[in-house]
């Protein structure tokens, strides 16, 4: 008999390319079948403590804590080195000048905002919002500074703004890590044998999606209209890489780092988090 199962994700082209196989009948998923919920991420983090899905995509920062919900699978994760989220102004300001400083966030469950706080946890002046509207924010003066994230990384200087700090380069050279930023998770009360094949589904998926690459799916480019393909593409080559295949060791220890940096996790193990 065949089973059904809600799997949330962005509509950012990193995750269309993975899952686009997955849910479009790219590849033969057996008597599984995967519903897709389109969201942005802080809605998919806010949803994932009511376990309102049974597969989704969530911030890595979210799932510490929603571990007795959500186990994490090894594919289609998004880390890596050189991708995290950049705090941007408008004016010059000075990493000293953070703290007093209005910060428009793209959700307070975010890695995002977990690296802001290991930066500069005396930054206190924070509004989340739509992570899609927070140039607009900077730019009209609503906020000082902008933490931004997915394709604004590619879009931001050509509207004016200024890089301030790069929050993940920062992660990086204080831990030695690849940068944690949203993984996808499954509901531990799904059977393991369940489990361990959406993971290789998931992996078959986005080797189709590679397969073809640098053409992109009319699943791609329908839910980033109002991007380029050239920012598509670019956001592709930066989120989507060995890290979203497999964790692997590296990419294991950069979940338990940040872990550790989280009262209610300090003490995680690979059991809490893939079992």
């Amino acid at each position: 008999m065949a089973r059904t199962l809600t799997i949330g994700f962005s509509p950012c082209p990193n995750d269309t390319f993975i899952f686009d196989a997955l849910v479009n009948g790219g590849i033969d998923t057996g008597e599984l079948r995967f519903s897709p919920v389109l969201e942005d991420v802080e809605t998919l983090n806010e949803w994932a403590f009511q376990g309102k899905l049974d597969v989704t995509k969530l911030s890595f920062r979210a799932l510490l804590d929603v571990l007795d919900i959500y186990s994490i699978l090894k594919s289609g994760s998004a880390l890596g080195q050189g991708c995290g989220p950049l705090l941007i102004s408008r004016e010059d300001i000075s990493p000293e000048q953070v703290p007093s400083r209005r910060i428009a966030i793209p959700g307070a469950h975010t890695t995002a905002n977990m690296l802001l706080s290991f930066a500069f946890p005396g930054a206190l002046l924070r509004q989340a919002m739509l992570f899609s509207d927070i140039e607009d924010a900077v730019l009209d003066g609503r906020f000082d500074l902008g933490l931004i994230i997915h394709e604004n990384r590619f879009t931001y200087a050509a509207r004016g703004l200024k890089k301030v700090m790069d929050l993940g380069e920062y992660w990086e050279k204080q831990t030695g890590c690849p940068i944690p930023l949203g993984g996808i998770a499954i509901r531990k009360d799904i059977p393991r044998d369940i489990r361990e094949k959406t993971e290789v589904l998931i992996r078959e998926s986005l080797a189709v999606s590679q397969a073809r690459y640098p053409e992109l799916s009319a699943f791609v480019t329908s839910h980033a209209q109002a991007m380029e393909e050239s920012v598509m593409r670019s956001h592709i080559s930066l989120y989507v890489n060995d890290f979203t295949r497999d964790l692997g060791t590296r990419g294991k220890k950069a979940i338990l780092k940040m872990g550790s940096l989280v009262p209610k996790a300090a003490h995680l193990s690979e059991e809490s988090l893939f079992g």
